[in-house]
C-alpha cells in the first residue's frame, strides 16, 4: 500500500452531508475511503478532510489547497465547482484554466490525485436549462485533466444507479448513506483497494409515486430545501458560513 496519508478537499460532497454520525456531524464517502484504507496501512496512517459545505471553487483553491500541499500526502481527492455552477456568475473561461492549473499543481507534489465526474444530479431538481450545459462542462473537464495529469478519475455521472432517488438525500441536492458507501466503494476500486460488498448494493428502486402524491412532494420540498437556498443566495450567506473543518489536520483514522 502505497498511501500512507490521505487529505479531502472540497464542499459538501466530501464533507459527506447528508451522512449523518450520532453525534450530528457528517461521515461521508470520505471518511468511509480513510477507514477502509487505514485497515490497510495500520496505525501509521494519517487523514485530513478540509472540505466544507457551501464553498466556492476560489474559496477551496485559495484556502483548502494550499492547506493540503503543506501537508505532503500521499494521496489527495479534489472535488470542488458544484456550487459554482449553480451561480448565474460562473464563468466558464475562467473555471476552466484555474481547475487545470490546480490540479497540475496537486500533482507536481508527487501525491495521487482523485478526480470526479458528477452524478447527474439535476435530474430531479429545477433550472435544468441553465445548469446542465455548466455541469456536463466540469464534467468533461474533469476527465480531460485526469488525463493530461494521471490524476484518478472516478465516473459519477456514467454510473446510471444514481438515477434512484434512494442514493439522494431528502434535499435531492446531496447524497443519502447509501450514495455516499457507493461513492466509497467506487474510490476504493479505482484505487485497487477492496471494499465492503454491502457498499456498491444499490437499493431496490422506489415504484413511481401517484401524480397527486408527487406535486405535494415536491412542494415540500421547495418549502424546506429550495426556498432556504434562495434566501442565502438573496442575502450572500452560505451554509457554511459557520462550519468549519470536520478534520483539519493530518491525524488517525480514529480520533
Amino acid at each position: 500500500m502505497r498511501w500512507r496519508s490521505f487529505v479531502a478537499v472540497g464542499d459538501s460532497f466530501t464533507e459527506g452531508m447528508d451522512d449523518p454520525y450520532p453525534d450530528g456531524t457528517y461521515r461521508g464517502w470520505a471518511d468511509l475511503v480513510a477507514t477502509r484504507l487505514a485497515a490497510e496501512v495500520g496505525p501509521d496512517f494519517r487523514y485530513a478532510n478540509l472540505a466544507i459545505r457551501g464553498r466556492l471553487f476560489p474559496d477551496v483553491v485559495a484556502n483548502q489547497v494550499p492547506e493540503a500541499i503543506a501537508m505532503k500526502p500521499d494521496l489527495i481527492s479534489f472535488a470542488a465547482g458544484g456550487n459554482d455552477v449553480l451561480r448565474r456568475s460562473f464563468d466558464a473561461h475562467a473555471f476552466v484554466a484555474r481547475f487545470d492549473e490546480v490540479v497540475g499543481r496537486l500533482r507536481g507534489t508527487g501525491a495521487d490525485v482523485v478526480l470526479f465526474r458528477f452524478a447527474d444530479v439535476m435530474a430531479h431538481l429545477p433550472g435544468q436549462r441553465l445548469v446542465v450545459p455548466r455541469v456536463t462542462l466540469l464534467n468533461q473537464l474533469a476527465g480531460e485533466i485526469a488525463d493530461r495529469h494521471g490524476a484518478i478519475l472516478i465516473d459519477l455521472y456514467a454510473d446510471d444507479t444514481y438515477h434512484n432517488p434512494l442514493l439522494w438525500s431528502t434535499d435531492r441536492l446531496h447524497l443519502s448513506p447509501a450514495g455516499h458507501r457507493r461513492v466509497a466503494g467506487q474510490v476504493l476500486t479505482a484505487l485497487g483497494v477492496g471494499c465492503d460488498e454491502d457498499w456498491l448494493l444499490v437499493p431496490e428502486h422506489p415504484a413511481p409515486s401517484p401524480w397527486l402524491a408527487a406535486r405535494a412532494a415536491d412542494l415540500r420540498w421547495a418549502g424546506q430545501h429550495l426556498a432556504p437556498w434562495i434566501k442565502r443566495r438573496l442575502t450572500g450567506r452560505s451554509s457554511g458560513d459557520t462550519v468549519t473543518a470536520k478534520r483539519p489536520a493530518l491525524g488517525p483514522v480514529g480520533d
